[in-house]
């Protein structure tokens, strides 16, 4: 059986919680979970990304909870134990990075978490740990309401990353 049978098959509660390990936000993965059968990876990505439209800032927040801050080791591994491993992979750039980008980083979440309410969150997948400390430094010039949208956008990416390495799992 394929991934993807697997997660059309699955009872509502099990799908769920599948979907939610992708996207933290309890609407959308309700959503997803009633628009199954998928027919193919195209029709679930589809499917995501329409979903995720008719989410709000509410979602997003929820969403964003499920996430470590970037460069935040221990979290990934208490917290989020069910995403570690993507989670680890996703930021994959922070493991070498030097004690200044890692203190940088430090420095900045708490700036940004202070500025807009919720953690940063980047697309980390194939970036450097410096490359996002600069993102992370320009974004924080950003107004609130934009911010907010340029990082529902990059949950969007983040999710797609996830549902891909749920069909290949």
């Amino acid at each position: 059986m394929s991934a993807l049978e697997r997660l059309n098959t699955l009872p509502p509660d099990e799908a769920r919680a599948e979907l939610k390990r992708c996207c933290g936000a309890s609407r959308w993965a309700e959503a997803m979970t009633k628009a199954r059968p998928f027919r193919d990876a195209e029709h679930l990505f589809s499917e995501a990304s329409q979903q995720w439209s008719r989410t709000g800032p509410e979602d997003w927040r929820e969403a964003f909870t499920h996430h470590p801050r970037i460069g935040d080791v221990a979290s990934l591994r208490a917290k989020f134990a069910a995403t570690a491993s993507w989670s680890s992979q996703e930021q994959g750039g922070v493991s070498g990075a030097g004690e200044e980008v890692l203190q940088g980083l430090a420095d900045g979440n708490q700036a940004y978490e202070e500025r807009f309410g919720f953690i940063f969150l980047v697309c980390a997948t194939g970036k450097s740990a410096r490359e996002m400390l600069g993102l992370l430094r320009a974004r924080l010039g950003n107004a609130p309401e934009e911010e907010l949208r340029i990082a529902a956008g990059e949950q969007a990416k983040i999710t797609r990353i996830r549902l891909e390495k749920l069909l290949a799992s």
